[in-house]
């Protein structure tokens, strides 16, 4: 039957016997490949857990599946492409002119594959675009948008993709590399005619029992860090700064924090000195004010904006 089907498309269409038969093994070669790999996925996607490693062992076994399409079908193709390789090599060169970004993207990619500069559930920054690597491709890698129009460190819920070549371009940050923790800064002003003695020391309160338990969970990941990158900090300990301002005195408070929970850290800290600063009348926010005279030369003052 397929002897006859053979001798009929070679009558009609004029496609030998040999091409047929590779075209035939390469079809089921892809399918059998394809079909084993989802199988295998069937079998340890309920063994595996962890949404990362799942990932991860996705990926990978695509690749794997690829790559051995590619090892089995070479041999079999050897013969064409030797007889049409100078054709081949003019095609080649207009489409590398042709698809030059598309190139550059799986050349980044590879980058990307080797060098990490970025991982899955990374928080980075390129460019102007901000976000958590949600998946990385061939041709360019989708972020979970953070920002933009939202307060903090925060989702947005859009989806970026970014072409993969950026990352030769451009510089790209990546917040969890040398460790998952960052330094963050809480500003705030006190009136000059506030005890900022007395402030500091409630923030140094603040700090030491809100925030000072991170510094423990810091270090094992600090002095790993440090065997990587020369990452040199002598304190990982939150502290309290202290500047003088144009409007007052202004007290910050320096802390390291998980990148994805900044914004949580920092409420907790705000609403222990809010709670706090109210206990003390002769602590007082310092805020924006405008002095002007009445008739009679006494100055009088008043919020402005």
């Amino acid at each position: 039957m397929f002897e006859e089907f053979s001798q009929w498309i070679y009558d009609t269409v004029g496609i030998g016997h040999s091409f047929q038969y590779k075209a035939v093994a390469t079809v089921i070669t892809i399918l059998i490949v394809l079909l084993f790999r989802k199988f295998l996925l069937h079998v340890f996607r309920k063994r595996i857990k962890h949404t990362k490693t799942r990932y991860s062992w996705e990926k990978s076994s695509s690749y794997v599946s690829y790559f051995i399409i590619i090892i089995i079908l070479v041999p079999v193709w050897l013969q064409e492409l030797h007889a049409f390789g100078t054709f081949f090599g003019l095609v080649a060169a207009g489409i590398a002119i042709v698809l030059k970004e598309p190139i550059s993207n799986f050349f980044g990619w590879i980058y990307i594959m080797i060098k990490k500069p970025f991982d899955m559930g990374d928080r980075i920054q390129i460019g102007n675009t901000e976000g958590d690597i949600l998946d990385i491709g061939f041709l360019d890698f989708t972020l979970l948008e953070i920002k933009n129009w939202v307060e903090a460190d925060q989702s947005t819920g859009r989806i970026v993709h970014v072409p993969n070549g950026l990352v030769f371009t451009t510089p790209v940050m990546n917040y969890n590399e040398a460790m998952d923790f960052i330094w963050n800064e809480i500003p705030i002003t006190i009136t000059f005619e506030s005890d900022w003695k007395k402030a500091k020391e409630i923030l140094m309160k603040i700090e030491e029992e809100k925030l000072k338990p991170l510094a423990d969970e810091v270090r094992p990941q600090f002095e790993k860090a440090h065997r990587k990158y020369y990452v040199e900090y002598h304190n990982l300990t939150p502290i309290v700064y202290t500047r003088i301002k144009q409007n007052g005195v202004q007290l910050t408070l320096r802390y390291l924090c998980p990148p994805k929970m900044r914004r949580s850290y920092e409420q907790v800290a705000m609403e222990a000195v809010l709670e706090q600063f109210a206990k003390h009348r002769d602590i007082q926010f310092a805020y924006p004010t405008t002095r002007f005279y009445q008739g009679g030369g006494l100055p009088a003052s008043g919020s402005g904006e």
